[in-house]
């Protein structure tokens, strides 16, 4: 009986050790949530004005070339790059896998005329296992999203595509619905398909009546803003992605805590019911013992 109440206990402490760091990565998670719903809240204006103008510019113009617009349907073998958004860490509950799951059904068998660019390391191990082509060179944290950071990957997909060396540009992420709802999503970021792009904006804010001059032409004034508009949508997506991961990881945390403390009562109580039987026990043999010296 000793040792059955000495077992409960120690288990009681570890559980209790446990239940204080996913009751702390709980906390840090909603205060990392906080923050990145903010940084996005306080930058998204301004690529909404972007895209808004890159549309205003499409529905006032009659057909405009852009090497973004490149469809390339004539190719054969064309070459599919994504980027995949992971976290670096897990206890995520299914944050990871999902995207990891979503990416490879994506992709099917078409393995040879992908390259992967895998933000975080929970993707890049996973893929660099599996042997798919994945690009060395990209290597960015997601902890910490910023504008100088979507910057540089911007630069890295344009050169790629402007070389040639891949013919579409995908971003896999995940979108956070609600507090509860988290939803991977594959959204193409390059070629720019104009109707897409025209849809994207209420037509109520375009006034098509207006009559407006880009200078030196609607094709240059493009393509300053579209490297714009990309590196907007990547930063947009960095943020909604780290932001689902700690939205994810604070919900897997506080299941966590609940559970440790469903387990702490259930310990406690089989804990009592064995001092109980002791202390039962004790009595009994002292009575027995009484007994048998008179």
């Amino acid at each position: 009986m000793a040792n059955n109440m000495r077992e409960i206990k120690s288990r009681i402490k570890s559980i209790n050790q446990m239940r204080q760091i996913t009751k702390a990565m709980k906390l840090i998670s909603a205060s990392k949530l906080k923050k990145a719903r903010t940084q996005l809240e306080e930058t998204l204006p301004y690529f909404n004005k972007v895209r808004e103008t890159i549309a205003d510019i499409l529905a006032h113009s009659a057909e405009v070339e852009s090497k973004f617009f490149d469809i390339r349907d004539e190719k054969e073998g064309k070459k599919k790059a994504y980027i995949v958004m992971t976290g670096d860490k897990g206890l995520a509950g299914g944050y990871n896998s999902n995207i990891l799951k979503l990416t490879e059904r994506e992709i099917g068998d078409n393995k040879e005329n992908v390259l992967l660019l895998v933000a975080g390391t929970t993707g890049r191990s996973y893929f660099t296992r599996k042997e798919y082509h994945v690009h060395t060179e990209f290597d960015y944290a997601v902890q910490n999203p910023t504008v100088f950071r979507a910057r540089e990957i911007t630069e890295i997909i344009l050169d790629l595509y402007n070389k040639q060396e891949v013919d579409e540009v995908y971003i896999v992420y995940t979108q956070m619905i609600s507090a509860i709802s988290l939803e991977p999503r594959v959204l193409k970021l390059l070629p720019i398909e104009i109707g897409a792009l025209r849809e994207d904006v209420k037509a109520d804010e375009i006034v098509l009546d207006q009559k407006f001059k880009y200078e030196p032409s609607e094709k240059e004034v493009l393509d300053v803003l579209i490297p714009k508009y990309i590196k907007g949508i990547m930063y947009g997506t960095f943020v909604e992605a780290f932001t689902s991961e700690q939205n994810a990881r604070m919900t897997a945390m506080d299941n966590a805590t609940k559970n440790a403390d469903e387990m702490l009562q259930k310990l406690n109580l089989y804990y009592n019911r064995a001092r109980q039987a002791a202390i039962t026990q004790e009595i009994s043999e002292i009575v027995g013992g009484a007994s048998a010296l008179k």
